[in-house]
């Protein structure tokens, strides 16, 4: 089965990092994540800025030139970016704008929420969020008016899960990976949300799975194809990223 990774990190030391709570990590490079991902079949992905990558554009654009078409970009942006970087950006196949409340990167929910309408607007991309259950709570009137929504790594904990498939229920998508960041029990959480919407879930490796308790390994793919039935696993390993992100092309 073909795997589209919605879910991974690149940090090449050629360009700039953002310490966040005093960490900088390891280098992670194209080649390094090919080394992890190539044996498992993975035909395409969403390269996604984390916290220590800050605006910075510049690793996003070499990464998305070097892997190709079947590859998307999932970016950081400042409340006050211009109308042309963004149509830039999605001319280089950038897909949707990352606010990380989790971290402390994102502060302000309305300016998210203006951000993300105006994107939407602009390029038609979608917002994601990298947030825990208490603060998805508060966030949710305000992702609830949004166009599209993503929330990562499964909402993190199990507090998070009434809000999260109300989202869901609405629209949203849920990415099934950092399993060894999450405090929730992932398979019932897993079969929840398919249950939910089938469109819903999308699997990622979160690659190189910095700050994470335990690193990303082969058996969550495993584990997310044996919480699901046959039709649902496939979706979430592969048919619904590949509908929300829209990859100039995907080698099957």
């Amino acid at each position: 089965m073909a795997l589209f990774d919605a879910h991974f990190h690149i940090i090449d030391p050629r360009f700039p990092l953002v310490m966040n709570d005093g960490y900088l990590p390891p280098p992670y490079t194209i080649d390094d994540y090919w080394a992890s991902a190539g044996p498992l079949g993975v035909a395409g992905g969403a390269i996604v800025s984390g916290s220590f990558h800050g605006y910075d554009q510049s690793y996003l654009l070499a990464a998305l030139a070097r892997f190709g078409p079947c590859y998307v970009g999932v970016t950081q942006l400042p409340d006050d970016v211009d109308d042309a970087t963004v149509r830039d950006l999605d001319r280089a196949g950038v897909r949707a704008v990352r606010f990380n409340f989790f971290r402390g990167v994102t502060a302000d929910p309305q300016a998210m929420a203006h951000l993300a309408r105006r994107v939407f607007d602009l390029a038609g991309w979608h917002v994601e969020l990298y947030v825990d259950g208490y603060a998805l709570y508060e966030l949710k009137p305000i992702l609830l008016s949004l166009p599209r929504v993503v929330i990562d790594h499964l909402g993190m904990t199990e507090n998070a899960l009434p809000s999260l498939l109300e989202l869901v229920w609405r629209g949203a998508k849920v990415k099934a990976s950092g399993f060894g960041r999450v405090s929730l029990p992932v398979r019932a959480t897993l079969q929840a949300i398919a249950e939910a919407d089938e469109t819903a879930l999308m699997f990622g490796s979160d690659l190189p799975s910095t700050r994470a308790s335990r690193p990303f390994y082969p058996g969550d793919v495993e584990l997310i194809a044996g919480s699901l039935d046959a039709t649902r696993a496939e979706r979430a390993l592969f048919h619904n990223a590949v509908a929300c992100y829209r990859p100039a092309q995907v080698a099957v």
